[in-house]
């Protein structure tokens, strides 16, 4: 059956809020070796600046969990597209450090925000038999996003011009101009009208994207859900009862293994990375960055294809028993730096890419895609705000401590650490990582009710 325009469409203006976090994200990376450079900064203020964005983060995700239950999903979007505007002018004329990093925060606290809010949008909007594919739609454009702040990064930056950064920043106002002007003219979710009783607005949206042959059972597992939240009265603490502690272990799980895999100090330090590797100047480091965003890029694109045809559980352990050893082989690069002298850069492009190639078909968009399915509706809000939480909260401690363990145990043991995390991740997966596909979200929570374990899901 093939996938209604509209709800492709929609799923594409909403996930420009995806295109914004990836952006925002990687812009850093180009504008390091400049702000270094500009303002004489140490390696702690550069992990310092790096970092700042995802203490914002860690914000919106702690506060705003609830707010997106409250005032819902479209409103929610909005508003951070207004903050993401805000941050983009705040950033590039940002007079002293101080600013920089108060106007990082603010974009943070956006950037957190939006990577709940928009993969809940997107799996509350699309037909079941779809929804894989259209969540992981919002991490494609996240690697747009990091791909197009490279490209901007490379294109703007002037080894002679130590402002160069400024601009840098500034691109990131037209995209969240799109979201903001988009947004207005998509609907609000079924499933979030329908729970707050407005069951009319619900049932024609749904109708207008849902598959037609399973909107009325739809319809009834809502209107189910609804008459068990109102009758139990539910509070946010639902999600931490018993038969909802699967999917928090997975939600805090897999966000872990993804993020001290390492990936994000590639995203965030790749340039300064590349210069270990023997690249001099500021412009030469940001280029093969652009590679390895390419190779993202389309990679996620294949996820896409794939999340809904191979399933959920079958690439997460493709993909992280694949970053073990391009982890390993790029710790040998440096720890064999010497030996491999010129060629070292090119053997470190070449792991990174191998590594980017396995982490981008399973743990970078699963993460997002499974939080998004596996909490019933009444507490999705707060636990997709937990997820975030949990995210940002290990982003930002491998942001802060990179620089620190290269210092400290050498660029090359400070990667193998990070495959040897992965390799746990491999068995906690097996436990862990259910399989959702064809599943509908009530199905899913149905699973969770009866005891059932997540892998046998």
């Amino acid at each position: 059956m093939k996938l209604k325009t509209n709800v492709l469409l929609i799923a594409i203006i909403a996930a420009t809020g995806g295109l914004l976090f990836g952006f925002d994200t990687g812009v850093i990376s180009g504008a390091l070796p400049f702000l270094k450079q500009y303002w004489q900064l140490s390696d702690a203020d550069i992990e310092l600046v790096t970092t700042t964005v995802l203490i914002g983060a860690v914000l919106g995700a702690v506060t705003s969990g609830k707010l997106s239950d409250a005032i819902g999903r479209k409103r929610m979007i909005i508003v951070n597209a207004v903050i993401f505007t805000v941050g983009a002018f705040g950033c590039a004329y940002a007079p002293n450090v101080a600013v920089l990093i108060v106007m990082r925060i603010i974009i943070g606290i956006a950037i957190g925000i939006t990577s709940y809010v928009v993969p809940m949008y997107i799996s509350e909007i699309s037909p079941t038999r779809a929804r894989g594919g259209m969540v992981t739609l919002n991490q494609l454009m996240i690697t747009i996003g990091i791909l197009v702040s490279y490209a901007a990064d490379y294109w703007l930056s002037d080894d002679a011009n130590p402002e160069s950064w400024r601009w840098m920043f500034l691109v990131g106002f037209a995209p969240a101009v799109v979201l903001l002007v988009g947004m207005f003219f998509l609907p609000e979710t079924p499933r979030w009208l329908i729970s707050k009783g407005r069951w009319d607005e619900g049932a024609a949206i749904l109708r207008k994207v849902e598959d037609a042959d399973i909107v009325e059972q739809t319809l009834a597992g809502l209107e189910k859900d609804l008459k068990a939240e109102i009758s139990n009265n539910t509070k946010w603490t639902e999600v931490f009862k018993p038969w909802l502690r699967a999917p928090l272990i997975i939600t805090i799980g897999i966000f872990f293994f993804q993020q001290f895999s390492g990936v994000n100090t590639i995203i965030y330090y790749s340039p300064i990375i590349f210069k270990m590797a023997g690249i001099v100047s500021n412009t030469g480091s940001i280029l093969p960055a652009i590679i390895i965003g390419a190779v993202n890029v389309l990679v996620c694109f294949v996820s896409v294809l794939l999340l809904d045809r191979v399933g959920r559980r079958r690439l997460y352990m493709i993909g992280i028993c694949g970053m073990v050893p391009s982890l390993a082989m790029l710790g040998a690069c440096f720890h064999f730096k010497e030996q491999l002298g010129a060629s070292l850069a090119v053997f470190a492009v070449l792991s990174i890419v191998c590594f980017i190639i396995f982490i981008a078909i399973s743990l970078a968009p699963l993460g997002w895609l499974l939080i998004s399915e596996v909490f019933p509706l009444n507490v999705r809000g707060v636990g997709m705000s937990i997820g975030s939480l949990a995210h940002w909260g290990f982003n930002a401690i491998i942001a802060f401590t990179f620089l620190k363990l290269v210092n400290t145990l050498g660029i090359d043991y400070t990667f193998w650490m990070y495959g040897l995390v992965c390799l746990v991740g491999i068995v906690w997966g097996y436990y862990y990582i259910p399989e959702t596909k064809g599943r509908s979200l009530e199905d899913i929570e149905s699973h969770w009710q009866a005891g059932k374990s997540p892998k046998d899901l």
